[in-house]
């Protein structure tokens, strides 16, 4: 029986079980995933994260939905990883890779707002380059050839939807979102998002972001999402909601986006088309795991 030390962490409000496995090999079969991440009788937590090693980058982060699922990354993992990675080797940038592609994180200086969680370990934000969005329906992926930007998708009856033709984007993971005029409360993103988790038009299963515009420089995010349900937070689907959002021109190409669990500032540059998240990250506890 193995015991396995881990950090818990979380990026405003996301929260993960951080694992170093970048000298003893981490395997957990679906099972251990779900056991883990179980808030009543495990440690309690949106994704599994293992640290491996890698040729090309700093580290490879290893992501597992609460389902037991791997997924291809998470950006407020991300940028808890960056965080971890910096403090380890003495670096101010850090170089990971992912199973959606590799992205670069640093330390920036201030604070995106009001909204860092209590116990953030410094005043520095972490920023992440989750680089350009994939927009072409091949890339998201979807079932279907169909314009990203406005996809055949609805919720409720077919002559009086409840919402409708939203966008979809993938961060490295596939994201659709609904436009809202206000943010919806748990039972509508809990029925809405299982509702379109699974849908046909996605073979990957996707995450369901519903993002409320407050302004043309702040949107109101809640997201149900792939593998883990109604999350605090969500890096890539903040990213998703911006893009989104800028694409129908609801807002500009740079927002704080607000979630249940704090404030991510996301900026679209116009000139690589990366999209770049910054925003807190949080040491909780550390422990140990007995698999």
């Amino acid at each position: 029986m193995a015991t396995i030390p881990f950090v818990k962490m979380n990026g405003a409000g996301n929260d993960f079980v951080v694992v170093n496995a970048l000298k003893t090999p981490f395997a957990p079969t679906e099972a251990q995933v779900r056991a883990i991440a179980d808030r009543e009788t495990g440690e309690g937590c949106d994704q599994l994260i293992a640290l491996e090693p890698s040729d090309t980058a700093d580290v490879f982060m290893r992501v597992w939905n609460a389902d037991g699922g791997q997924v291809e990354t998470c950006g407020n993992a991300l940028r808890c990883v960056g965080w971890l990675m910096m403090q380890s080797t003495g670096q101010d940038r850090v170089t990971i890779d992912t199973l959606g592609g590799p992205t670069t994180a640093w330390s920036v200086p201030g604070r995106v707002g009001s909204g860092d969680p209590e116990g953030s370990t410094s005043a520095a934000q972490i920023k992440v380059d989750m680089g350009p969005p994939r927009l072409d329906w091949t890339q998201v992926p979807l079932a279907e050839e169909m314009d990203t930007r406005n996809i055949e998708l609805q919720i409720g009856p077919i002559d009086d939807p409840v919402l409708h033709t939203p966008g979809a984007v993938s961060m490295g993971n596939p994201h659709v979102v609904f436009f809202m005029d206000h943010a919806p409360n748990d039972g509508f993103v809990r029925g809405s998002g299982s509702l379109i988790e699974h849908h046909p038009l996605f073979p990957e299963d996707v995450n369901v972001g519903f993002a409320h515009v407050v302004a043309p420089d702040r949107i109101r995010l809640r997201v149900w999402e792939r593998g883990a349900g109604l999350t605090r937070a969500c890096g890539t689907g903040a990213c998703a909601a911006l893009v989104a959002t800028a694409r129908r021109r609801l807002t500009g190409r740079h927002a704080a986006v607000e979630v249940d669990g704090g404030l991510l500032q996301i900026d679209w540059d116009e000139a690589s088309d990366h999209v770049f998240m910054t925003g807190p990250v949080a040491v909780e506890r550390t422990g140990t795991l007995t698999l």
